[in-house]
């Protein structure tokens, strides 16, 4: 498909969005309609620019050296970093406004569109984009062949950023679902199931067609995630619309079912987004930055498929003491404990394959990254099970503990094992020698590391107080606080905790930089980090 016939298929997609606009039966459909026209629109111009009419109707671009399709990934990794820094600046927006009410800008900008806002940009617009560029690279890699479909993997990177856009604007402008997650309406989430199953046709062809006949381990995880998000998404969202012309629509479920639906949908997104994928990324990038094999093939198997078995029924201990029945609530508490053998299996896994190269902790930041995400990992996989427990989600449920929880994840696993597979991709997408500057990965590390810290254990210490004020009785067996009082009792923290996360943004822009100083081809002038070279020893 050339230049002419996208622009084409675009042009008509504006055109649709002018007419949904011009028609629509309510002022927020009719706004997104806008949106959705202009950003059209500008694509429109963008390509008609690169419209040639060449014989073939393609424009003649540069072969990538490697014989692989490169270009989408190049893409990809940059869309991963700018997106990080946008989604951490809405973070530390959103933290900001809890400190200080005041910063709340009604309508677009308050927190409660301002919290899901940064939570769908940190997941899916940093991470859905670091999981598509890597997985893209490592199937052709592992494979040993191109990527399957010709363009069609242009179609999910441009379709994924439009879907992002979309979502995006919607939460400031008050389109959602309204339910527990404030997922996207109806056309939003049908344009991203079209999207999906583009990516899955991407990267299952390219497996089928592979001229490697074994699977490497990293395609396993990348597979069962894009499967099962696909089929977590889709039930979900299942909806009804009002009209085709209006935002408003009725999930099939109700009551206590949607709540389960809700939270079978959260937690497995957790456990198949944000952990099946990146595991994915630690199984190849790890080895490859250390130059060391995994430490164990069959373990690796084994992680596959016990974290795969027992991580889709882990949903149902987000609702303990509620009106889910018991049996369920109790067996949602079984399986996340079970989680905690496998998950650790997958740590141990990872920390080992640098067996024989542990010096490298010492002189390669790249490496020290991706060996702190593992850490994170293991960490938050314990931690989890543990809070899954009734007894102990009594104190933790509802409160910034929770909080805390999932940002050593997040910021720990996820940003870093991103950063670190970034790290690695731009020098070799780019031929370069190696990045601008190592120094900068290692200011990004400790910025980065920092941060997480401070924001984890400030938001562990406000959790359990938290959990402490609301259950606190006098003698009479009234409430000591007032709900009130433990709110006000949280500022401090909070004010702690933005500050956290403005280190973790502070590290996010050093690493923009460097990486874009590497893509234009420069390289810093530096003395090797100490210790990164042998020293001779007295006889």
């Amino acid at each position: 498909m050339n230049f002419a016939t996208e622009t084409i298929i675009i042009a008509v997609g504006a055109f649709l969005a002018l007419l949904g606009a011009a028609f629509a039966q309510d002022s927020l459909f009719a706004a997104h309609m806008w949106v959705l026209f202009f950003v059209l629109l500008c694509a429109v111009v963008v390509l008609l620019r690169m419209t040639t009419f060449t014989e073939d109707g393609v424009a003649v671009i540069a072969q990538d050296r490697s014989g692989y399709m490169d270009g989408v990934v190049r893409f990809g990794t940059i869309a991963t970093v700018f997106w990080g820094v946008v989604g951490f600046l809405v973070g530390v927006v959103a933290a900001a406004q809890l400190a200080f009410p005041d910063l709340n800008i009604e309508p677009w900008f308050n927190f409660g569109r301002v919290r899901p806002l940064h939570t769908s940009a940190v997941i899916f617009a940093f991470g859905g984009n670091a999981l598509i560029a890597t997985s893209l690279y490592v199937v052709q890699r592992t494979t040993r062949a191109r990527l399957f479909g010709g363009n069609l993997a242009w179609f999910v990177f441009w379709g994924y950023q439009l879907f992002i856009v979309m979502a995006a604007t919607g939460y400031l402008l008050g389109i959602t679902e309204g339910r527990e997650y404030a997922e996207p309406e109806w056309y939003v989430d049908l344009w991203l199931t079209i999207v999906w199953v583009a990516y899955l046709l991407v990267f299952l062809g390219t497996i089928l067609k592979r001229k490697e006949p074994h699977i490497y381990v990293a395609n396993w995880f990348y597979l069962s995630f894009i499967v099962t998000i696909a089929m977590l998404h889709v039930v979900n969202n299942l909806s009804v619309p009002v009209s085709f012309l209006g935002v408003k629509s009725y999930s099939v479920f109700s009551g206590v079912q949607d709540a389960l639906t809700q939270w079978w949908y959260g937690h497995n997104a957790v456990g198949f987004f944000l952990t099946a994928g990146f595991l994915g990324m630690m199984y190849y990038f790890i080895p490859k930055q250390a130059n060391r094999p995994v430490y164990s093939y069959r373990l690796s198997i084994i992680h596959f498929w016990a974290l795969i078995f027992l991580y889709i029924w882990a949903g149902p201990h987000h609702l303990h003491y509620t009106a889910l029945p018991d049996w369920a609530q109790t067996l949602g508490m079984v399986f996340s404990i079970m989680l905690w053998m496998p998950s650790w299996g997958g740590m141990i896994n990872g920390l080992m394959t640098l067996s024989g190269a542990w010096d490298k902790i010492r002189t390669d930041p790249i490496i020290r990254m991706m060996v702190i995400a593992v850490a994170f990992y293991g960490m938050s996989t314990f931690e989890g099970p543990m809070m899954s427990i009734k007894a102990v989600n009594s104190l933790s449920h509802y409160t910034d503990w929770t909080i805390g929880h999932v940002h050593s994840g997040a910021l720990g696993w996820v940003g870093m094992i991103s950063f670190g597979a970034v790290y690695f991709l731009v020098p070799k997408l780019w031929h370069r020698e190696r990045l601008y500057s190592l120094r900068m990965v290692n200011w990004h590390f400790w910025l980065a590391t920092l941060g997480i810290v401070i924001y984890a254990a400030v938001m562990w210490v406000a959790g359990i107080q938290q959990g402490l004020m609301w259950r606190e009785y006098d003698s009479q067996g009234f409430l000591v606080y007032s709900f009130a009082e433990t709110v006000a009792a949280m500022k401090p923290y909070y004010i702690v905790r933005t500050l956290g996360g403005l280190l973790y943004l502070a590290g996010g822009i050093v690493m923009a930089y460097n990486v874009t100083m590497t893509i234009l081809g420069h390289q810093r002038q530096e003395t090797p980090i100490p210790g990164s070279q042998p020293v001779a020893q007295p006889a």
